[in-house]
């Protein structure tokens, strides 16, 4: 499970287009918002485990004390999923002819993320349904073709991180999974790791396929480190429907406290560009763990220099949780808040296993598996006493893990495997990575406690709290902000920070964190709607992309708004372009953002519904002066050919991002790409996909 800026965000975003016409006002009994205590969590520690004898002790009595009557977790949702996939400059070796061109919008200068698009002004390099394909930006011609993925998965979502003549796809697992698909995917494991050759006709040269889930990954320069999150693989007896809740839970512990060594240490395979392959594991001595841990999550971060090939990836592995991940130019940060992977769900909402779709198994150990012998107890586990009381003392029973958010701090100055430095924990939730920011050698991190991703509870409230970057100890925090709602956006631009929270209106607050120890609040904005996203615009002016409301709460749609912020104390909004009945993708992926600062062009996806299920996707282009958001036209993409009745869509004409290389502004959907005028919009070419 990826719970990233852009899984969280498409939640969020889905949310917000389901109440579109549904009031999302509700209210304390008293009429009057509470501010939840601020809880002082300070500095965790981390360290190593001794070998594997203490690795699987630990791991064995943390993990069966998390082990409930449905295994790790309460029954789930069976989704159906995938089990395959999900810069600056990139340095062609013809830098000094490069056109000039945007890049991906990072959250921080220099430190590249994927994304499905990437240019350094010669090429574009692209990769849409499991083909990368290689474009020169001068005759707009594919220059080059390369399959990654079967007929059959080619929906998988995959994204880019390029360095000189190495390209590596990451194909995430999971995405959202085209109607009439299901039946037609074939088996095949979680994400992986390509890496490709741009030198000539492309070609695949190495691989990297984790046992796990794909968090994030960054890239600095030519070394990539990649995040990924396993849970132990313990298949669970099937218990039959007889015994009690009580019963299964004990049970269930007997075979966590029987599990193996190996059902937790993070393995992954390598492949070379002939395809042969080595599995490996992370060794007992390269994991460490926090002082207090669930042992039912691993993250395992690996180490690619794309120069050198995939043959060591100098795995690190930590006995944690992690969803969230944010880099600089020194230092890693992961992450975890261990509610997100604690979603509960009403009883009635549960799909039995019997009637999961065909293909679609559960994660490991994450519900009870169907006609599966228990594993075999480990002799020096302690025996079950069967006339025991089968009633879990109120210290073993499983309980919801506590709202706060655990950040593990990684040193990546050097080359190689990273650091670690520190681990630390705040109160709340992250809403995603640009809820944290490193400057002057402190961490700053905005999050809200007593919410979900749908909704506010009435003593919701949220914090920016302070760390040292060394220790993560907490030197200093500002809280009561957004009193009965939830963060939305978070900004971190120098000593100055700017929080949107929102329930029925969007209070924008504005903040001094210039003293560490004692950051305030400096000023506030109430409007309708919301900034779900927050862009810097130059001095003193912040853009917000977002939803407009009613005084109610209700979404109406897409409003992009430009703020002067040069005054603290007195943030005002100066323009407003709302589109009703839309919404887009840069709400919730920065990504799908362009914002050309030398001519004030900004672009976004725009997505538009009539009330049915029809919808009409755009590039939305808009010229942001220093006091105005105008709308110049939009870009718009062919339509896909129809197909036969009940066939799946093979296409879909919405534009989700988009470059500029020199006077042209080039937008990608599935279909293709478009090269457009940057003055005046007129159409240059159309580059087909076949």
């Amino acid at each position: 499970m990826r719970t990233s800026i852009r899984t969280a965000g498409a939640v969020t975003l889905a949310a917000a287009l389901f109440t579109t016409g549904c009031s999302g006002s509700t209210g304390s009994a008293d009429g009057e918002s509470r501010t939840a205590p601020v809880v002082e969590l300070g500095k965790v520690k981390l360290v190593s485990y001794s070998g594997c004898d203490d690795m699987l002790a630990g791991l064995r009595a943390a993990a069966a004390k998390q082990v409930g009557p449905w295994g790790f977790g309460g029954p789930q949702i069976m989704y159906a999923r995938s089990d395959v996939a999900e810069a600056k400059a990139i340095g062609s070796g013809q830098d000094q002819a490069n056109q000039e061109h945007s890049t991906t919008n990072t959250h921080e200068a220099g430190v590249d993320e994927p994304d499905m698009v990437k240019t350094d002004g010669n090429r574009v390099i692209t990769v849409n349904r499991g083909v990368l394909r290689v474009i020169d930006a001068a005759t707009k011609k594919i220059t080059g073709t390369l399959k990654l993925v079967s007929p059959e998965q080619s929906w998988a979502p995959a994204d880019l991180l390029v360095s000189g003549d190495r390209a590596l796809v990451l194909f995430s697992g999971g995405g959202i999974i085209p109607y009439g698909a299901v039946a037609k995917q074939a088996p095949s494991p979680g994400p992986r790791y390509v890496l490709v050759d741009l030198s000539g006709e492309p070609k695949v040269i190495g691989s990297l396929t984790p046992n796990g889930s794909h968090v994030d990954a960054r890239m600095i320069g030519s070394t990539v480190r990649i995040v990924v999150r396993s849970q132990p693989d313990i298949p669970f007896p099937d218990l039959g429907p007889k015994l009690s809740e009580q019963e299964r839970t004990l049970k269930n512990r007997a075979t966590v406290n029987g599990a193996p060594i190996t059902a937790w240490l993070p393995t992954f395979e390598t492949a070379d560009a002939k395809g042969v392959s080595v599995k490996k594991s992370v060794g007992c001595e390269r994991v460490s763990h926090p002082d207090d841990y669930t042992g039912t999550s691993l993250l395992t971060v690996h180490t690619l220099d794309l120069s050198q090939g995939l043959a060591d990836t100098a795995p690190i592995s930590v006995a944690a949780d992690g969803d969230t991940v944010y880099g600089t130019g020194t230092s890693l940060y992961v992450a975890s808040n261990p509610r997100w992977w604690w979603w509960p769900r009403p009883i009635d909402d549960v799909v039995p296993m019997e009637d999961a779709p065909t293909g679609t198994p559960a994660e490991s150990g994450s519900a009870q598996a169907p006609q599966v012998e228990p594993t075999q107890e480990d002799p020096s586990a302690p025996p079950v006493d069967p006339s025991a009381d089968p009633t879990p003392t109120p210290e073993e029973t499983p309980k919801q893990p506590p709202e706060e958010t655990e950040i593990h701090r990684f040193d990546i100055s050097a080359p190689g495997a990273p650091r670690y430095v520190a681990s630390g924990k705040v109160s709340g939730r992250l809403i995603n990575q640009y809820a944290m920011s490193e400057y002057q050698g402190h961490l700053r991190v905005a999050t809200t406690t007593n919410s979900t991703v749908f909704r506010s509870a009435e003593n919701s409230s949220s914090t920016v709290h302070v760390l040292k970057d060394d220790t993560l100890a907490k030197v200093g925090e500002v809280g009561g902000l957004g009193d009965g709602e939830r963060i939305y956006s978070v900004r971190f631009i120098g000593p100055v920070g700017y929080v949107v929270t929102f329930k029925q209106v969007d209070p924008l607050y504005t903040l001094d964190l210039s003293d560490p120890a004692n950051p305030r609040k400096t000023g506030e904005l109430k409007i309708t709607g919301y900034s779900a996203y927050l862009h810097p615009a130059g001095d003193g002016r912040l853009i917000g992309i977002g939803q407009e409301a009613n005084t109610e709460g209700r979404t109406l749609g897409t409003q992009v708004s430009l703020f002067d912020v040069s005054d603290p104390a007195n943030p005002r909004r100066l323009s407003q372009m709302f589109q009703k009945d839309s919404g887009s993708e840069a709400e919730w992926d920065p990504h799908a953002f362009l914002y050309w600062a030398k001519t004030g062009m900004a672009v976004l996806p725009l997505n538009t519904w009539d009330g049915t299920a029809n919808t009409t996707g755009s590039a939305l282009v808009l010229k942001i002066d220093d006091s105005a958001v105008t709308r110049t036209g939009t870009v718009v993409h062919p339509k896909p050919k129809p197909v036969k009745k009940g066939e799946p869509i093979l296409f879909d004409p919405t534009v989700r991002r988009a470059v500029v290389i020199g006077d042209g502004l080039w937008t990608f959907s599935e279909q293709g790409v478009k090269v457009n005028a940057m003055d005046g919009l007129a159409e240059r070419s159309w580059i087909p996909f076949d």
